[in-house]
């Protein structure tokens, strides 16, 4: 039976401060959850007699069978699955994102949850293994994003950093940033090493780090000339450029 006291802290791990206090975040969803099981450490799950049997070995500290209406009482999903989990956050260091190897993606104040796990995912789907943040880019460990990430953080490491110091630092001549002016990303020639750089919802990619861009892209709506929408959506955008960097160049 999952207890008052388990309730209370998933419900606090909605909050970034209590996660970054506790080194712990919660992931639903009986996918989700099987693939989380694999990278990171469980301190404690709560599942369904049926998932359980499922699954085999359940390597978490403390398994807790669902009874009733348990896994309802403490879901923050709408519609609540199989199983709940609370997993400790992996650590990992910045030397591992090197640019001047493969390429990696860098994000400069994402606020959407929803987007930034949408992103992480798209990452994983390109092959992209870091995911570079500047410090204001929301929690990939929070609820929302982990859940639009479907898993993707299980394959694909997220730092947190002062962007401007990590551009900085490796001096890399590959740094490439979308704009509404640009060069043709369809037309342009792209290298799979160095940084790329995807800006915030509202105001794109602030001024210090523009600064540091080394090749400004330009999605080109199609077809030319004609009225189209002003911008597009971040995670829509990054879409498009990952399968760009991922396309035979010829």
């Amino acid at each position: 039976m999952l207890s008052k006291a388990k309730i209370k802290e998933i419900r606090a791990l909605e909050m970034k401060k209590n996660r970054d206090e506790s080194g712990l975040f919660i992931a639903e969803g009986n996918k989700l959850v099987a693939d989380m099981l694999k990278v990171f450490d469980c301190e404690w799950l709560v599942a369904s007699a049926s998932w359980m049997a499922t699954q085999g070995d359940i390597n978490a500290r403390e398994l807790i069978l669902a009874e009733g209406g348990d896994i309802g009482k403490a879901s923050l999903l709408k519609t609540p699955q199989d199983v709940l989990a609370v997993f400790r956050k992996p650590q990992y260091s910045l030397d591992e994102a090197n640019p001047s190897q493969r390429l990696i993606l860098a994000l400069d104040g994402i606020q959407d949850p929803g987007n930034l796990g949408t992103i992480v995912r798209l990452a994983d789907w390109f092959g992209i293994t870091d995911v570079v943040c500047s410090a204001d880019t929301a929690d990939i460990f929070g609820p929302k994003a982990i859940q639009a990430s479907m898993g993707a953080p299980a394959h694909v490491k997220v730092h947190y950093t002062d962007l401007n110091d990590y551009i900085k630092n490796h001096c890399v001549s590959n740094v490439y940033g979308t704009f509404l002016y640009g060069e043709n990303i369809y037309d342009a020639n792209l290298s799979q090493n160095g940084i790329i750089i995807m800006g915030n919802e509202g105001n794109g990619i602030r001024p210090e780090i523009e600064a540091l861009i080394t090749k400004r892209l330009f999605i080109h709506p199609y077809p030319s000339g004609r009225d189209t929408v002003e911008s597009l959506n971040v995670a829509t955008a990054t879409a498009i450029v990952l399968a760009e960097f991922r396309r035979p160049q010829n």
